[in-house]
């Protein structure tokens, strides 16, 4: 089981603004900030952890899982309107199993960040 993740990011500034606004239909919020990270995820623990520095390189996939299709939507949306850049709309991806739906977007540093939810329509 995984407990943590993180990303290096360019500008923790930056990212920090892009993950708030991404992440807050999940139900996520940085729970944790300092100079140059946070941490973000659902009280009363982070799970997610940004830090400045040197952005992974390749840039990283990471999946957070969503309550509804409406919540995936609603993170392509704030993603995009934060600076996200579009990498995937929302919609269903068959190919991974018939109730897969998910979308994703690259963050300020090109991270493939997704949302996906898994019940059925």
């Amino acid at each position: 089981m995984i407990d943590h993740t993180g990303v290096g990011v360019t500008s923790a500034q930056k990212s920090l603004a892009f993950y708030k606004a991404a992440l807050a239909p999940l139900g996520y919020q940085a729970l944790m900030e300092g100079d140059g990270y946070a941490g973000f995820g659902v009280a009363p623990k982070p799970d997610f952890w940004i830090g400045e520095g040197k952005p992974n390189v390749p840039a990283v996939h990471v999946a957070f899982s969503a309550s509804s299709r409406a919540a995936v939507d609603a993170f392509h949306k704030a993603a995009i309107a934060a600076g996200g850049r579009d990498n995937g709309a929302p919609g269903l991806r068959p190919q991974y199993h018939p109730n897969y739906y998910g979308a994703f977007v690259l963050d300020p540093d090109g991270h493939n960040i997704e949302a996906v939810c898994h019940a059925a329509a």
